[in-house]
């Protein structure tokens, strides 16, 4: 999602404050070595790259386990995963195709992008590929959730092509958010140091309702998955532990839940400081109303310190799913060997219901 790294070429840009370059002040005075630490296009290129195939090495990861599966709440978390996936390795290619070749032409945005048609493509890729992962994360934890405390409904059981209809309108709803700003709500604003651009956090009533809009629908996704996450965990250790005749576990679910809270963790540490940061800053921004122009350089400096932990969550999702898979925790813990269904950790059941399931649980 951002890289936020460039040099400084573009400091006649503060002198147009009606259009997206006049927002931040690119005339902060920085030393070369600064300079260098801030914009270095190597680190930049490197960092990418090491998202990028690391989003692929997961996704053809989860393509070939996706084949060998039948089960379907397995198969449906699967699809999520891919669609998340798919997610982070986009928004890394498409914000990188702009930010990295900035950084080896510096090419002056005013003369390249007059219109503001570029920076608003890239403030728009920053919302959409930022706000996918929350709400897939959200998605996920929801399905676990029905599919962990309600395992035998019919409504709970979700087909793959369900599964993508459900990303599809993850991924159109936040399109639909990201076209906010260029619908009139907002607008987007070359950011310092002068590569990137994202929402505008000025106090004016646009500005402010979107990226309200933007971090109040963030730390609700965080807070749901939260929840989500936590009643499954819960439901899974007292079915484990409360008959004390069957100490076993179904190493689906708790595979998919490791995951799962592993994603959680990583979106709630890299999205939350700039989540709570754009709260915080337009709400102390909002006496001074319309008369705000500019950002303050610390609040500048801020935000990009920021942006740079969220990219971590688009290089480090990848790597839950490789790591957290059943084949490596065997490989470290011998003792998790495939067991009994779920299903057998409950009551009785009607015999046709559990024929049906215990051939399910037998395909997995």
């Amino acid at each position: 999602m951002g890289w936020g790294d460039a040099e400084f070429p573009n400091v006649s840009l503060a002198a147009q404050p009606d259009t997206c370059f006049g927002v931040v002040n690119l005339s902060t005075s920085l030393n070369e070595t600064q300079k260098k630490a801030i914009a270095s296009p190597w680190f930049s290129t490197a960092f990418g790259l090491i998202g990028l195939c690391s989003n692929l090495f997961a996704l053809y990861v989860l393509l070939s386990s996706s084949r060998k599966l039948t089960s379907r709440s397995r198969s449906s978390f699967l699809v999520f995963l891919c669609g998340l996936v798919v997610t982070d390795f986009m928004g890394l290619l498409v914000t990188a195709s702009v930010i990295i070749p900035y950084h080896f032409i510096k090419f002056n945005w005013a003369e390249v992008d007059p219109g503001c048609h570029l920076c608003n493509f890239l403030g728009f890729s920053m919302v959409f590929f930022g706000q996918c992962p929350l709400l897939l994360g959200a998605t996920m934890a929801g399905e676990r959730f029905f599919g962990i405390n309600h395992p035998f409904s019919r409504s709970t059981s979700i087909s793959k092509r369900r599964a993508w209809s459900i990303v599809g309108m993850v991924w159109g709803f936040s399109c639909l958010l990201g076209l906010l700003p260029v619908l009139g709500l907002g607008r987007y604003t070359l950011q310092y140091p002068g590569s990137w651009c994202f929402l505008t956090l000025l106090p004016d009533t646009g500005n402010a309702i979107f990226c309200l809009l933007f971090a109040l629908l963030g730390i609700f996704s965080v807070v749901l998955s939260f929840i989500f996450n936590t009643v499954s965990v819960v439901t899974l250790c007292r079915v484990y532990h409360d008959r004390e005749s069957v100490q076993r576990r179904r190493d689906s679910e708790v595979e998919m839940m490791v995951q799962l809270v592993g994603i959680m963790i990583i979106a709630t540490i890299c999205w939350m400081p700039l989540l709570i940061f754009i709260i915080q800053t337009i709400l102390q921004q909002l006496p001074a109303g319309e008369r705000a122009r500019t950002l303050p350089t610390e609040t500048q400096k801020l935000l990009l310190i920021y942006i740079r932990m969220v990219t971590w969550n688009q290089i480090l999702d990848p790597w839950v799913y490789i790591l957290f898979r059943r084949a490596v925790l065997q490989r470290v813990h011998p003792g998790l060997r495939a067991r009994p269904s779920l299903l057998s950790l409950y009551p009785v059941l009607n015999p046709s219901l559990r024929r049906k399931l215990a051939q399910e649980a037998r395909l997995q």
